[in-house]
Order: structure tokens, then C-alpha cells, then sequence
């Protein structure tokens, strides 16, 4: 092997080094966004190892108990929420947190607390875990306003006073896809090393792409421009080729999947769920900010996706996300739409 190989073999890009080498171009920095990042990851690795060995552990099967969403809790959900509040608390960098399974905001006790809120979903797409599905872990980071008195108010922003967001798909191979703001990249866990190596640097996803992704179960219930859109995707009417359906059923998959092969992904609000099914805070903004950093749109029906205003932490929204182009061709039907009304 020559001396230029094996350099590129050894000079692996760790996430601790990546995030340590975009806070270096902040002089005012003072590394609490790394330490807190750190933490994030740690976490990441402890639910990637707990679903690997879910069903040896009997980890697979319901908890007995109901979360906010009515959604009966699987123990490997218990286990992701107990892990990453523990992971965010003990970081010393929180002073909120708002997850998917829990009711209220939690408030870290004042002598752990730091300048950042997260929000997270701990265990995205649980009820595919039985049958060996990709799920995740979403979640988004944002800096309180005052630190001394941190309200409700700092959580219920509009997306765009969103820092960093990202997620960890826990699939064939663990990856976690990572935004600070400018670009988006991707590191995959190496297993031999327990380290998560730089594998997509600054994904960018394709100008238009050939999938869309919806679940066409919910056909009957749909709305015009969403209907006109998928029968678009079926049977175009200017020769090109129909797109692809992909419907995998966990966001994070059907996320990861768009940013990387382009297309769109659709969970339109319907006559059965009005204001869509998934949760704007923890959810939609955070794939909203991926896509956007990676080139694409995020669209909710009526407007850009990180210009909603949540009136209540597991607030919900329509949201079609994806290529900058097939965003644009939804945009403009409802567009259409709102003209002939």
C-alpha cells in the first residue's frame, strides 16, 4: 500500500473532530455546543446497540403504557427517552427538553442547566421495530434567550431560531446526519471503532428527483392539490417517465432516503388529520432545516415549513419535503388552488 493510502486510511474524520473544527471558525465559541453535541452522540450509540440487540434482550413488545400521542409505548421508546435525558441532562448545556413521549417541557434543574433547549423524538418510527425497519432518532438544538429564566416561550419559535439539526437512522449500517447551519453531512458508526467517521460529506440532494413518497392509504381523504400532485407522479402528462413509489413507513428512512436520492416525501394533512400527523417541533422543523441546507424545500401547504410559529409543543403540521423542484410543483397547485377559491 502507498504512503497516500494509507494516509487516507488513517486520517479518519471523527464527528468530534468535524463539530470541533466548525466551532474552531466561532472565535466566541466556548465549546458548550460541542460538549452538548458529544452528548447527543453518546446517546445515539446507546439506542443503535440497544435496538441491535432488542430482540435478544427482550426489548421488543409494549411497555403497558400510553405516551402523549395515544401511541402505545414500545420499551425500546421507554428506554430511548430514559437515555437521551439522561445524555442532555447530565451534559450541564440544557435548560429545556421536549420529547415525543413526554406530556410537559422538562426543565433541567438550575445547577445543570446551559444555554441550549433540544427537542427530540427518541425512537422515530417504533412500531416498525418488530419487523427489523430503519427508525431514529430526530432531534433539533436552539439557544435560550435568558439563560437565568428560561420560559416555554425560548421552545415555541419558528424554526428558523433553529442552531443544528439532525438525526441517526439505526438501519443496515448507523448513520447520523448532521446540519450546524451550513451543510449538511453525514457519519457512519464504525462499529470496530465506536466512532461515527465522516462517510457523505456536504450532501447536497438532487435539483428533482424520480420517488415520492406517501402513504396512499390515505388517498380517499386527501385534498385536491395533494390528489392532482401523486396522480401527476403516476401518470404525467408531458411524456417524461412516472416517478417511483417508496413508502417505508418511518420517517427517518423515507427522510434519509430523499436527501440522499432525491424526490419528495409527503405526509399531507387529510380530511381524517386536518394539520397532518407529525409533531412540528421535533419532526417536521428539523427535516425542514436538513433539507433546506442540503438544497431543498420544505413546504407545508400554506407556507415555508420553518416560518410556522408552534402554539404548543406537540402542535402538528402538514409537510411536503424534498427536491427544490418537486417542492415547487406542490407549491404550485396549492397555489392554483387558493387562486380559484
Amino acid at each position: 500500500m502507498d504512503h497516500a493510502a494509507q494516509a487516507s486510511q488513517t486520517d479518519l474524520m471523527t464527528i468530534t473532530r468535524f463539530v470541533l473544527n466548525e466551532q474552531s471558525k466561532h472565535p466566541e465559541a466556548r465549546g458548550d455546543f460541542s460538549i452538548l453535541l458529544s452528548h447527543i452522540v453518546l446517546g445515539c450509540k446507546f439506542v443503535c446497540s440497544a435496538v441491535n440487540k432488542a430482540g435478544l434482550a427482550k426489548l421488543i413488545g409494549l411497555a403497558g403504557e400510553t405516551n402523549i400521542q395515544g401511541e402505545e409505548q414500545k420499551k425500546l421508546d421507554v428506554l430511548s427517552n430514559d437515555v437521551f435525558i439522561k445524555a442532555l441532562t447530565s451534559s450541564g448545556r440544557t435548560c429545556i427538553l421536549v420529547s415525543e413521549e413526554d406530556e410537559e417541557a422538562i426543565f433541567v434543574e438550575p445547577s445543570l442547566q446551559g444555554r441550549y433547549i433540544v427537542v427530540f423524538d427518541p425512537l422515530d418510527g417504533s412500531s416498525n421495530i418488530d419487523c427489523g425497519v430503519s427508525i431514529g432518532t430526530i432531534f433539533g438544538i436552539y439557544m435560550v434567550k435568558d439563560k437565568v429564566k428560561p420560559t416555554l416561550d425560548d421552545v415555541l419559535q419558528s424554526g428558523n431560531a433553529m442552531l443544528a439539526a439532525g438525526y441517526c437512522m439505526y438501519g443496515s449500517s448507523c448513520m447520523l446526519v448532521l446540519s450546524t447551519g451550513s451543510g449538511v453531512n453525514g457519519f457512519t458508526l464504525d462499529p470496530s471503532l465506536g466512532e461515527f467517521i465522516l462517510t457523505h460529506s456536504d450532501i447536497k440532494i438532487p435539483k428533482k428527483g424520480k420517488i415520492y413518497s406517501v402513504n396512499e392509504g390515505n388517498a380517499k381523504y386527501w385534498d385536491g392539490p395533494t390528489a392532482k400532485y401523486v396522480e401527476k407522479c403516476k401518470f404525467p402528462k408531458d411524456g417524461s417517465l412516472s416517478k417511483s413509489l417508496r413508502y417505508v413507513g418511518s420517517m427517518v428512512a423515507d427522510v434519509h432516503r430523499t436527501l440522499l436520492y432525491g424526490g419528495i416525501f409527503l405526509y399531507p394533512g387529510d380530511k381524517k388529520s386536518p394539520n397532518g400527523k407529525l409533531r412540528v417541533l421535533y419532526e417536521v422543523f428539523p427535516m425542514a432545516f436538513l433539507m433546506e441546507k442540503a438544497g431543498g424545500q420544505a413546504f407545508t401547504g400554506k407556507q415555508r415549513a420553518l416560518d410556522l410559529v408552534p402554539k404548543k409543543i406537540h402542535d402538528r403540521s402538514p409537510i411536503f419535503l424534498g427536491s427544490y423542484d418537486d417542492v415547487e410543483e406542490v407549491k404550485a397547485l396549492y397555489a392554483a388552488e387558493e387562486h380559484r377559491a
